[in-house]
């Protein structure tokens, strides 16, 4: 492992000095890294992310552009994560889909894609496997055991859709017609066959 602390000067991100980015990682220009977490070789971050205090980084994790982790949050391998991805305080990923202690299971981890722009709020638990579709929101403490398509709001214990939300965040009522417009923007959403289309 090496610590950038005395390197600092030649970088084009930043890692605190209390953090550690194994060799064979890699860090993109204009991300920050903030106390005590752990990159670890063959990791991918893009650039101008930001990694709160306390965030561990697994061999094999992409992260995109833009992507916002915050504090105590572990990312295991075979987590990917497109740009402008936000993952709140605390939140949970899994890889495996049933761990036992005695038994090594590197070989079987699942893969789990968060989309574009999706946020995943505060203690929420995203089980392996699954899909969180572009823009979708998983409300903070829910336990996501299905796949969440694009632009859905879920919440609970398992996770239930609850409604729609725009790029921006804000919630989508849909007209009699399966038309909505984001409070924050005036975008405009097409809602068809049970899907969410930005026109």
């Amino acid at each position: 492992m090496k610590n950038f602390e005395k390197e600092e000067s030649k970088q084009d991100y930043f890692i605190h000095e209390s953090s550690y980015a194994d060799t064979g990682s890699v860090i993109g220009k204009g991300t920050r890294i903030w106390h005590f977490s752990h990159i670890m070789e063959g990791a991918v971050i893009g650039e101008n992310c930001n990694i709160g205090q306390n965030v561990v980084i697994s061999q094999g994790v992409r992260l995109g552009n833009n992507v916002k982790v915050q504090n105590n949050v572990s990312i295991y391998t075979g987590v990917e994560c497109e740009d402008n991805v936000f993952l709140g305080p605390s939140c949970v990923f899994t890889n495996v889909i049933n761990p036992r202690s005695e038994i090594v299971r590197r070989g079987e981890y699942s893969l789990t894609k968060i989309g574009k722009g999706a946020t995943i709020g505060a203690n929420a638990t995203i089980v392996c496997g699954r899909e969180i579709g572009e823009y979708a929101f998983v409300g903070a403490g829910a336990v996501v055991t299905k796949t969440v398509l694009p632009f859905a709001l879920v919440a609970g214990n398992p996770a239930r859709q609850i409604g729609w939300i725009s790029a921006a965040g804000y919630r989508l009522n849909f007209d009699q017609n399966g038309i909505a417009l984001c409070q924050g923007t005036g975008e405009r959403y097409v809602l068809s066959e049970g899907k969410v289309i930005r026109s």
